[in-house]
């Protein structure tokens, strides 16, 4: 069967475009984990946040969700993220878990507070609020406007 020099090299234009598509991606897009140092946070919901979810502040990538290990003792989550070298996060920074839209992933949202001293290496950050979903929020407007107490969970 004998092939039309046009489409020989239509097919050498659409690989071509496949590659460098590729390429540009490989490139630029921030894939894996960040290299710094790693601190923790510790949660008591993390709402379905990943190893490998971003870390930001301001809305800009500053790290990698590395590792969440349940605490036996409290059974809290406690969060392992990485920070970018050149990057010092205040001692008084907040640690919230939010969501990238309706059907987006989670991420772990950095605050900076106003402390002069930063986090080293293998610090904990200690203000930290947990994942609210959609459901939790709700739950509260509707028992805050009844007057009612919410524990968010079954009968006491």
């Amino acid at each position: 069967m004998s092939k039309n020099p046009a489409e020989i090299a239509l097919s050498a234009v659409v690989l071509l475009v496949a590659f460098a598509f590729l390429y540009i991606f490989i490139t630029t897009a921030e894939v894996g984990t960040v290299q710094g140092y790693g601190v923790k946070a510790i949660f008591t919901k993390v709402g379905g946040l990943q190893p490998g979810s971003d870390v930001k502040i301001s809305g800009v990538k500053i790290g990698t969700v590395t590792q969440q290990v349940l605490d036996p003792v409290n059974y809290g989550v406690v969060v392992t993220l990485t920070i970018k070298s050149g990057i010092k996060v205040p001692e008084d920074t907040v640690a919230t878990i939010r969501s990238e839209g309706q059907f987006g992933g989670k991420y772990l949202r950095l605050e900076p507070g106003k402390s002069k001293k930063s986090l080293a290496a293998g610090a904990t950050i200690d203000k930290t609020e947990d994942y609210r979903s959609l459901e939790d929020q709700v739950g509260k407007i509707f028992f805050g406007a009844t007057g009612r107490d919410h524990d968010g969970g079954g009968t006491k």
